[in-house]
């Protein structure tokens, strides 16, 4: 029982190794650049919603 153990327990580490060489990292300017765009995007939109709040906000005192 230990020695199959054992074995399924190689087996998985051989096959996490193998399954780790098939990756690859985007370069520096790719992530960068990926880096940039989440940044300004984010940036947009907490914007947009700030200014969905302060509209929503004036309307809800002008109703009340």
């Amino acid at each position: 029982m230990f020695t199959r153990m054992w074995a399924a327990l190689v087996e998985f580490f051989n096959d996490v190794r193998s399954e780790l060489k098939k990756i690859s990292y985007p370069s520096r300017s790719e992530t960068i650049g990926s880096t940039t765009v989440v940044i300004i995007l984010v940036l947009i939109v907490s914007l947009f919603l700030r200014l969905a709040d302060i509209v929503i906000s004036l309307l809800i005192v002008k109703i009340l």
